[in-house]
């Protein structure tokens, strides 16, 4: 069993002594040379970087293990733990990858126009028909001429595009990369909830609990866009994590040290220390460049993550002493983190569009290229043609996004996505007995279908755990609780401004992460917080493991239905457990 400190209620609480922070008195220090030892407490660096949680002592000894090989065991423990977890997500994912063998919901929207992307830079007016062509024989499809008017931007395309351009122009082609991306974030949310909750344990935990989510499954065998974009601002997310990390240490680094060999604050640091180049929060510029770059959500996120990032750095000059820590990061900080994020991702963003931009812009590239041409001298004549034409090219697209108004059979209101209320069906069949593997006994047809539905109890779990989140973020002011739960509103909230417009549940895929990660956080409280009896921790280790059991088996139960296996009929609606699934 994991010690205490795998709580997401914090380390061990210290023993009874000074506030944190706070000297000791002269009397205490100078006892310390009659061979008194104060009761220890934590410094300004254990609040800035707070430790990981080690296994108990008495695990190791459990194991046979001295401390030196325990050491190094947890140590290793920190990779093979994500990895072994990633191993299993990606055989999940990659297994029989190219069933079913067609084109399946919008995969005819993107698979065409990966292709068509790669091969020329920019998409193709496919002929309406060519869906069948494409499964029987790819070979025999040739690319069209006509620019396609389409109304995503192209980072998500060419990534499609990329596994095309390895296996080919069919179902394992074109899903190859999303699944690649989805088993990729399995392996970034067990690191980043490592360093997030501060427990290797929890890490892992929130990655199988990703591993074993029904939609984000579903979507890591599907080529649509959202699962790229769910990629992209995960890793963002994480960059943001250890740009975090990293510049409290350096602020800690700077901070004076008491004979105690313990950090303590300094106004006069705290206030004017430039935290130097942070290359990790360019890296996240980067990644939310392309997540804007995939579907413009992404530029939702990064003004979230933004707003985010700038407050963990009031948080840290506070804790090291600042005694008016919003002006100090609005001189030191703020600046810097507007330019190495929102610059940064509009360029990224541009360069993205670069295949449609060295398309010819005589009426023979990308759609709306010969834009600006073709309107000949303007008062706007110093800007480019490029961008004249792209930015046209962008208002329109916005006006078709605003005005996405007509229905659909499966669109649905996004109160309903944490609860599962619609789903999205991607494919269904009804085999005839003794066809495509349904029985020859079967007395009717069979069902066979993908539909994009996350496990049940793992979202509805994780819906609880958001509500302990929030508590955790508004009462205890637990800056992981906070950053989990940006997470989700950067991915869901700004869909509750469009009431009228066409959306889906799978849009839900991108701040499922967080769902994973908050569920992980109240699982770890559920362990028991510092300083529980043995037997409150046996109690809640017999319940988080029952909760984690049930998750697992309810994924492996809708998995015929995640994969479109066929199935007879009453097995299939015994799986229909809300009429809305149908």
């Amino acid at each position: 069993m994991t010690s205490t400190a795998t709580s997401p209620n914090g380390p061990a609480a210290s023993p009874p002594g000074p506030a944190r922070g706070e000297e000791q008195p002269a009397w205490l220090r100078r006892l310390r040379g009659f061979g008194y030892v104060a009761p220890g407490h934590s410094g300004v660096r254990e609040r800035l970087v707070p430790p990981y949680a080690r296994p108990a002592d008495r695990l190791w000894a459990a194991l046979g293990l001295d401390p030196a090989s325990a050491a190094v065991v947890w140590r290793w423990a920190a990779w093979v733990g994500p990895l072994l977890v990633t191993l299993v997500a990606g055989l999940l994912r990659f297994v029989n990858l190219g069933s079913p063998k067609a084109v399946i919901f919008d995969e005819t929207y993107y698979a065409k126009d990966s292709w068509a992307v790669i091969q020329q830079g920019y998409e193709a007016n496919w002929p309406k028909d060519i869906d069948k062509s494409i499964i029987k024989d790819p070979s025999s499809v040739t690319l069209p001429l006509d620019p396609g008017y389409v109304v995503h931007p192209p980072v998500g395309k060419w990534i499609i595009g990329a596994g095309e351009w390895l296996f080919g122009l069919d179902p394992y082609g074109w899903r190859f990369m999303t699944a690649l991306l989805g088993t990729l974030s399995v392996f970034l949310l067990c690191r980043i909830g490592r360093r997030l909750l501060r427990s290797t344990f929890l890490g892992c935990l929130a990655g199988l609990l990703l591993a074993v989510d029904g939609l984000h499954f579903v979507m890591s065998r599907t080529a649509l866009l959202d699962q790229v974009l769910m990629f992209f601002v995960l890793a963002a997310f994480g960059a943001l994590v250890v740009d975090r990390d990293r510049t409290r240490a350096r602020l800690a680094n700077a901070l004076p040290v008491d004979a105690e060999g313990l950090s303590r604050p300094d106004p006069d640091v705290a206030r004017t220390l430039r935290l130097g180049w942070r290359p990790w929060r360019l890296l996240a510029g980067v990644c939310l460049g392309l997540a804007f770059g995939t579907k413009w959500n992404g530029l939702v996120v990064l003004a979230f993550f933004g707003i985010m990032t700038v407050l963990w750095d009031v948080g840290a000059r506070r804790v090291a002493g600042a005694r008016s820590p919003y002006p100090a990061v609005l001189r030191r900080d703020a600046l810097p983190a507007f330019l190495s994020t929102v610059p940064v991702a509009i360029g990224t963003y541009l360069l993205s569009w670069t295949g449609w931009i060295l398309s010819p812009d005589n009426g023979k590239g990308g759609y709306f290229r010969d834009w600006a041409a073709k309107q000949g001298s303007t008062d706007w004549a110093w800007i480019p043609e490029w961008l004249r034409s792209l930015w046209h090219y962008e208002t329109e697209v916005y006006s078709f996004h605003v005005g996405l108004t007509s229905g659909h059979t499966y669109d649905s209101n996004p109160w309903s996505w944490l609860v599962l209320g619609r789903p999205v069906s991607y494919f269904y069949e009804s085999p005839a007995p003794g066809q495509a593997g349904c029985p020859a006994t079967e007395t009717g047809k069979c069902a066979r279908e993908v539909l994009a539905l996350g496990t049940p109890l793992l979202w509805w779990a994780a819906s609880l755990a958001l509500l302990y989140v929030l508590w955790r973020w508004a009462f205890r002011r637990d800056w992981r609780a906070g950053a989990i739960a940006c997470g989700v509103a950067a991915g869901y909230l700004p869909w509750f401004h469009y009431q009228e417009r066409t959306i889906f549940l799978f849009y839900a895929v991108v701040f499922v992460p967080y769902l994973c990660l908050a569920l992980a956080m109240m699982i770890g409280a559920l362990l028991g917080p510092a300083g529980s009896t043995e037997r409150r921790r046996a109690a809640g280790a017999i319940g988080a493991g029952v909760l984690v059991l049930l998750i697992v088996w309810n994924f492996i139960y809708f998995y015929p239905i995640y994969t479109g296996q066929t199935l007879p009929m009453d097995s299939w609606r015994s799986r229909m457990w809300l009429d809305t699934w149908i």
